[in-house]
């Protein structure tokens, strides 16, 4: 029946259509849904459908079989429109507006009807776009003369013109042409004049509640962009400031408001300004008396009251924004200024992300411009390379001075407010690991937050300024809140939090003088407060305090020995304490700490017998005796840092004995069972002792370096037995039981073991210094154990850490490697090609670690290539295409990168014809490939260095051959390479973009040779080239400016480092460890 629709020789049956809609939107059976969702779909597709639209919505009953016919006429306006005749377009045009009118002038269907209407108001502006003004002058006349006739009318009047105003100035990036968007705004500007005056008319006329309230709603939707004249020089602020008190219309007048407060357009109309403020702060303060409690009205409030809560924060953050120095001025609006800040502290109190987020966004823009001008005023040549550390109370006492002293004054005290604010509601840093859950416990966090770290972040910067604002106030600030957490007047899991997460924040923001000062009436309560308070949850949450607290501020422990000690002994203490994640917190404390006061430990200190490292070691097994294994690895790198901080050899080789004889002892014993019984290495337990003890040596390794030889050689030779033994193991599983064998857990535990030991002679090679000792110790042996093992083994079982471990030996050893390469090739490239090109997909690990070998030969043993086979070059070659074409940014980005060190290498070698002759069009063609295709954008840098490179090489004298085919046209078809290239270019890039004039095409690839030589302008003509190819035209093309972004967050990076703080003294890399 429903496949009657589809011919198209009958008249229409809107019955059926009905009747299929309704089995689609129906609860029948699966396959009615189905068979009606076919036959909706070829007719939503057939280009004669649109025809009977007028037929549906006449005599339909079905609403979803109206909105049904509104789709297939929207698609009909947006992409085919101009190529309908004039009397059809007129048609549509005129029943849209008549079926508007008739519908809104009844106010019984313009309630009943309003779905349907609200579809018809978005069909007829998308006709508008079209047709207005060109075509239908009278448009904006004709409709404010409409909707004077009726009050729904007007209503729906108000509803499109709101709907015009978002299409043109909000969503039409990337829908209509420049020129268009330009036209229709021009149009709306110069008719405005009407619109303003039937908005005026409502708001003084109108009793309507719906009427006002649409009213205001359009009026928000314009404020942005009308002439500032309609708003200032007519009786619009008045009308709105009259409207606000209301209840019905607060939030929407207040939106209306906040937009005019956020217009900026120097000075002319600040009084203007200034009159809005004051009238609007009178007028709030009987909606919202002065004291009232915002974050209990907000809690207990209607949605309505929420909405006007948050409302008013975007307007005293949009007014303050662009106008507050004009209101620090007289002493009478000073008064409404700091009333205005006082609402803006109440609301920044209240317990809403979105609202937090709207005040602290503002409150960090009021600070950070306080201080800078505040900075310039004390130092006015410029910022000193410490920044300021002069307590900001001896600014210059000339005109410039006393302004700005002014200015502190004037906001001492909401500043005092703020700091308060953000002691009380600091935002948990990354460091912290343990948190309360919803069940009010006490656990191990097990997920980052990234909202809460991007809100501490801009938390930690607003309360360094207001630090660097007040030294005094923020330290007295914080004790004072820290005396009473003591006392137990403000004692609560959370109060101590955030109080010891803003005290950990402000590091680096005083001078050194006042932060020991600060710092030791901090730990001595911290750790007071741990003695006095009961309990395993309160002990916990002191503990991850102190932890965090100390981590902070390496430069006062580095300053401070008896601090440092009772610190460290304390994290030891910690190491005993069960609950979750004081024991790993303890530990990265315990390693951050150590980094940055390592020379600390190993030196022997006033009043001490022998140096720290001494006792440590001692005492080693009874401080790491409840650890998990995880948690002994950063014990163990932590001390490998204190090693690696003594001068001494002799010392050093002791403390090192000392610190692995535990796992030493372990691995002497499993090696000796096993020279007994190979069985003995085969049991699990075993398998995980070997991994742990392997583990171990690679914490200290990456931590010790050189050093670390002497333990390197004891175990070195028995773990590439092991490594062996455990391979074969792996490899026999996997015969016997196929490929599921390899996802047992026995076998993912043999293979830890292999990978380990990959890692641990991979961190040791990439931190030795004697490369000679490297190239003749170590490199031999492993040649048949860990590279013959790969080859021979099955691909499910090769471990890509093999190739990371030789791309560092040859980035370590460099040419000394060359008369390894070829054996390198054998055993890794082809079988490693096969695992990874049949797909994007399959072994990723491989591919990024499989490309970074390739690089680290073609980089420093680049003469080995040459010694190829053309067949084995190009598989090369053809690897590097694929790894570019990869979707995968850092496998593409390897191949780039590969690709245009091997272009330089080639060019100033003797085979520099022989390779280009048969790899330049084939490179050219396939980076034009990814440029072009919109899914490698962010390859864009390195896709132009690469054609610059080929553009500029054809005519560089290193090309002495032709590169076109002699053989079938000819030597003399080209007068020369550049010719060749160019119309090879044109060829190319006119049959991939049809879109293109052949004169367009051409004028590309003539401004490619005229710009090869200057790289800025050779980019810009590429980002020109891909817009006008329509390729990237309304896209995100972030990624072709990828490169000058890059550059601006460096500026912003020296900005921060100018001010001390803002950058943590825990993440600098000081030079202040071996003071």
């Amino acid at each position: 029946m429903a496949e009657k629709l589809l011919d198209f020789s009958q008249p229409f049956d809107v019955v059926v259509l009905d009747a299929t809609v309704a089995a689609f939107y129906g609860t029948g059976s699966k396959d009615e849904r189905a068979a009606a969702e076919r036959v909706l779909r070829q007719l939503q597709e057939h280009p004669e459908t649109w025809t009977h639209v007028v037929t549906i919505l006449q005599n339909s009953q079905n609403l979803n079989s109206k909105f049904f016919a509104l789709q297939v006429l929207e698609g009909v306006i947006k992409y085919r429109w101009n190529a309908l005749p004039v009397e059809q377009r007129d048609g549509i045009k005129n029943y849209v507006s008549d079926v508007i009118v008739q519908l809104s002038s009844n106010a019984t269907s313009f309630r009943q009807e309003r779905l349907y209407i609200n579809k018809l108001n978005i069909i007829l502006v998308q006709v508008l776009k079209h047709e207005w003004p060109a075509r239908w002058p009278g448009f904006i006349p004709d409709l404010v003369s409409a909707a004077k006739s009726s009050e729904t009318l007007c209503e729906n009047c108000m509803v499109i013109l709101k709907l015009l105003s978002e299409e043109v100035f909000d969503f039409s990036r990337g829908e209509m042409m420049q020129s268009k968007i330009k036209e229709l705004k021009h149009s709306l500007n110069s008719e405005f004049q009407l619109i303003h005056e039937l908005c005026l008319w409502v708001l003084s006329v109108s009793q309507k509640l719906e009427l006002i309230r649409a009213t205001l709603a359009t009026l928000h939707a314009f404020l942005s962009w009308i002439p500032l004249g309609y708003i200032f020089e007519s009786p619009l602020l008045e009308t709105l400031l009259k409207v606000f008190p209301i209840a019905a219309y607060r939030n929407l007048a207040l939106q209306c408001l906040t937009e005019v407060a956020s217009l900026s357009f120097g000075d002319f109309y600040d009084s203007q300004f200034v009159k809005l403020y004051t009238i609007f702060t009178v007028q709030l303060q009987v909606v919202l008396p002065p004291g009232t409690n915002i974050p209990d009205a907000y809690a207990n409030g209607s949605d309505e009251d929420q909405a006007f809560i948050q409302n008013l924060a975007l307007f005293f953050t949009s007014f303050f924004k662009s106008h507050i120095t004009v209101l620090e001025t007289a002493p009478d609006n000073q008064v409404a200024l700091l009333m205005g800040l006082e609402y803006l502290t109440g609301i920044s109190y209240v317990d809403d992300t979105e609202v937090f987020k709207v005040c602290l966004d503002y409150w960090n823009n009021l600070v950070g411009e306080l201080f800078q001008s505040e900075s310039k005023m004390d130092n006015p040549a410029s910022i000193n390379s410490l920044g300021i550390q002069v307590p900001l109370g001896l600014g210059l006492v000339d005109g410039l001075g006393s302004k700005l002293s002014h200015r502190r004054q004037l906001y001492s005290g909401p500043l005092s407010k703020l700091r308060l604010l953000m002691i009380s509601r600091m935002a948990k840093p990354e460091e912290v690991l343990i948190v309360e859950d919803e069940n009010g416990n006490i656990v191990r966090e097990t997920m980052k937050d990234n909202d809460v770290l991007v809100q501490y972040k801009i938390m930690r910067e607003t309360l360094i300024y207001l630090s660097h604002l007040d030294h005094e106030d923020t330290e007295q600030q914080m004790l004072k809140k820290l005396s009473k957490q003591l006392n137990g007047e403000e004692w609560a899991w959370n109060n101590l939090n955030t109080l010891c997460w803003a005290i950990g924040s402000i590091s680096g923001s005083m001078v050194e003088e006042q932060e020991n000062r600060f710092l030791v009436t901090v730990i001595r309560d911290l750790l007071n407060l741990c003695e006095i308070t009961k309990g395993k949850d309160n002990k916990a949450v002191i503990a991850s305090n102190i932890m965090y607290v100390v981590g902070q501020y390496p430069r006062f422990l580095r300053a401070h020995w008896k601090f440092l000690k009772t610190v460290v002994n304390k994290l030891f203490e910690f190491m005993h304490e069960t609950h979750p994640g004081v024991q790993d917190m303890a530990c990265d404390t315990f390693l951050k700490i150590v980094q940055k006061c390592r020379r600390k430990f190993v030196i022997l200190q006033l009043g001490e017998t022998e140096p720290f490292i001494c006792e440590l070691l001692k005492g080693l097994p009874t401080t790491i005796l409840d650890l998990e294994t995880h948690q002994i690895h950063t014990f163990y790198e932590a001390v490998g840092f204190m090693i690696q901080a003594e001068t001494d050899p002799y010392k050093r080789e002791e403390y090192l004995r000392n610190l692995m004889e535990l796992p030493n002892q372990r691995w002497a014993e499993i090696i000796g069972q096993a020279r007994q019984s190979v069985e003995f290495l085969k049991a699990q337990e075993v398998v995980r002792a070997v991994l742990n003890i392997l583990q171990t040596n690679t914490s200290v390794a990456s931590a010790l370096g050189q050093p670390f030889l002497s333990q390197i050689s004891l175990i070195y030779l028995d773990m590439l037995n092991v490594y062996r033994m455990y391979s074969e193991l792996i490899s026999t599983s996997i015969a016997e039981g196929g490929p599921f064998a390899s996802r047992t857990s026995y076998v993912k535990l043999l293979r830890s073991v292999k990978r380990e030991t990959l890692k641990l002679v991979e961190t040791f090679v990439d931190k030795s210094e004697d490369q000679e000792l490297i190239a003749k110790q170590f490199v031999p042996a492993m040649m048949d154990p860990i590279l013959g093992d790969y080859a021979r083994n099955v691909s499910d079982a090769r471990e890509s850490e093999v190739l990371s471990l030789f791309a560092t030996i040859i980035n370590r050893l460099k040419s000394t490697m060359i008369e390894d390469v070829p054996r390198i090739f054998e055993a890794v490239f082809a079988c490693t090609l096969e695992m990874i090109t049949k797909n994007f997909e399959d072994y990723p690990e491989h591919r990024l670690k499989f490309f970074s070998l390739l690089r680290a030969i073609a980089s420093h043993c680049f003469r080995a290539l040459f010694a190829l086979s053309p067949q084995q070059l190009k598989l090369v070659m053809d690897s590097i295409i694929w790894a570019f074409r990869h979707t995968e940014r850092n496998v593409a980005e390897t191949g780039l990168n590969l690709l245009l060190e091997m272009l330089n290498n080639f060019q100033s070698s003797e085979f520099c014809n022989q390779f280009h002759q048969s790899y330049f069009l084939t490179i050219e063609q396939e980076i034009f490939a990814v440029m072009t295709d919109t899914f490698h954008k962010p390859g864009f840098k390195l896709h132009v260095l690469i054609l610059q490179h080929l553009f500029r090489l054809v005519d560089s004298g290193a090309l002495t051959q032709p590169l076109w085919d002699v053989s079938t046209l000819g030597a003399s078809a080209f007068p020369n390479n550049m010719v060749f290239v160019g119309d090879y270019t044109v060829k190319l890039l006119a049959s991939s973009f049809p879109n293109m004039t052949p004169n367009e095409v051409k004028g590309f690839v003539d401004g490619i040779f005229e710009t090869r030589n200057d790289l800025p302008t050779f980019k810009n003509h590429f980002r020109d080239f891909l817009v006008q190819s329509k390729e990237f035209s309304a896209q995100d093309n972030k990624d072709l400016y990828a490169e000058e972004a890059a550059a601006q967050r460096e500026l912003e990076r020296q900005h921060m480092l100018s001010i001390p703080g803002l950058i943590a003294p825990s993440e600098l890399q000081d030079e202040m460890i071996d003071t």
